[in-house]
């Protein structure tokens, strides 16, 4: 039996998962790294951490297993992360995360002074803070002895391609959001490396997802016990990955990921961008495109509320005492990308008084993080793109009750799949097509993913959030100038 091992390098921690050829789990290992954070709004890690912990999760996940059976290796990662490297391979400086908000100059640079119509024409996108290029301009702007060191820019995952295989490479989904690549012909944009004052040379090599880029170093086959023709799959960037893991391909195939952010991905076979750039437009993991919005705080509005402002970790009761109300919750703790691309966004509960309880809270909550959602569903049928149903995948899909919630706001079926282990998942998926399994993405998704349960949307609730989310549409426009 042939093994294969996926690879979700997160923002907390990586996750590895042992796959059999046929989909099925052997086993899963999980080893977190820190996140230093130095100054407001700098969110950065150190790449070496993310290696040294993906070695130790292959070991963990490989102890009692067939180590000669593994056949490939493929990623899922954090996207948008600069991670840069010098003429002697060595990390420059700490990796700066997809949430850092340190470059809104450079991004009000490319927005405003290059103009957004341009970056669209360029790329299919607008800049927004969390993307790669801003943050490069950040380093020539404001560590230019850093920046005249570069000889390499990857993205988090990338590099762990690196240290694995020796191969500069990255994948169109992953590259998407650098801010760099013209998705619609799937290369870089030479306007934007001059922009950003690079050359192409400093850039991995691209691939799709599921094309082989290498084998496994030597040196590490022979640590992890493998053999060292183990193939290296190009990966994905997380939401991407996640998409595989769920089967969202084709026209009209959607995935909601409620983890830390939460997002929503939308598939189709063509390129296409909406009116005010207020989705990405991206490559994914198949060959084609979708659509994505992307909400900065989604599963983390409820930690944030539950541990850190109620000191309780006691998810199940908190969900017993749900209740219906009329308090309405902004979910931008950490500002906002889409639809609204605010670093400046806050959260906010609306219509609170003597009478409301925590239940009410708590419920105002889940429903703000599914309206978040449906802003980005409403911009992308204007579009043309109306999905039919939605799979759904991140630690915040263990809720029943947070399910319904989305089912209900978004109007449409909640697909509950057998397997709910989001990019780790289609990277394992994604390592079989490049290792020959199965001959594209579309056929292995057909074949291993399941669903288990559909959550039908109640009409009466349908009603009732329409309503609700009228107002919840309101809001930002009335707030967004009412802050520090």
């Amino acid at each position: 039996m042939k093994t294969y091992i996926g690879l979700d390098l997160g923002t907390s921690g990586v996750k590895a998962l042992l796959v059999d050829e046929f989909g099925n789990i052997l086993k899963e290992s999980n080893k977190t790294y820190p996140i230093i954070y130095d100054k407001e709004n700098y969110v950065e890690q150190n790449p070496q951490e993310w290696f040294d912990k993906t070695l130790l999760a292959i070991e963990e996940l490989l102890s009692s297993q067939n180590k000669k059976a593994v056949k490939a290796i493929s990623f899922g990662g954090q996207m948008h992360g600069l991670v840069l490297l010098d003429k002697n391979d060595q990390v420059i400086r700490p990796a700066i995360l997809w949430n850092d908000g340190r470059s809104s100059e450079e991004t009000n640079y490319l927005n405003k002074t290059i103009g957004q119509s341009k970056i669209s024409s360029y790329t299919g996108n607008i800049a927004f803070a969390g993307f790669t290029a801003p943050k490069i301009l950040w380093v020539y702007a404001n560590e230019k002895d850093n920046f005249d060191r570069i000889n390499k820019i990857m993205l988090p995952k990338d590099y762990l391609i690196y240290k694995l295989s020796g191969v500069f490479a990255s994948d169109m989904s992953d590259a998407s959001g650098m801010l760099l690549l013209d998705v619609k012909n799937r290369k870089y944009s030479k306007e934007m490396l001059e922009i950003c004052h690079i050359h192409e040379k400093e850039l991995p090599k691209l691939y799709e997802s599921y094309e082989v880029v290498g084998n496994l170093k030597e040196e590490i086959a022979q640590r992890l016990g493998l053999k060292s023709s183990v193939k290296i799959i190009a990966g994905a960037g997380d939401n991407a990955a996640a998409a595989i893991g769920t089967g969202t391909i084709g026209n009209g195939a959607c995935n909601i990921s409620l983890g830390t952010s939460g997002t929503i991905f939308l598939s189709s076979n063509h390129f296409s961008v909406d009116e005010k750039n207020s989705l990405h437009s991206f490559c994914d993991a198949s060959g084609k495109y979708h659509l994505m919005g992307c909400i900065l705080s989604a599963a983390s509005c409820r930690k944030w509320w539950l541990e850190d402002i109620l000191e309780s970790n006691d998810y199940q009761k908190d969900e017993a005492n749900l209740a219906d109300s009329n308090v309405v919750f902004l979910p931008y703790l950490t500002g906002e990308r889409s639809p609204h691309n605010d670093v400046n966004a806050r959260g906010a509960f609306i219509n609170l008084s003597a009478t409301t309880t925590r239940g009410e809270m708590s419920k105002a909550i889940l429903e703000g993080v599914a309206f978040a959602l449906k802003d980005c569903l409403e911009i992308a049928k204007t579009n043309g793109i109306f999905p039919t149903y939605s799979s759904i995948c991140g630690g915040g899909a263990k809720s029943r009750t947070w399910k319904q919630i989305v089912a209900d706001v978004l109007n449409i079926p909640i697909h509950v799949l057998k397997t709910n282990q989001g990019p780790s998942y289609g990277a394992a998926i994604l390592a079989m097509v490049g290792d020959g399994i199965y001959k594209n993405v579309e056929e292995a998704t057909k074949s291993i993913i399941k669903v288990e349960e559909i959550i039908q949307p109640s009409q009466n609730r349908v009603e009732y959030y329409q309503k609700k989310y009228e107002l919840f549409k309101k809001l930002y426009p009335a707030l967004k100038n009412i802050r520090n």
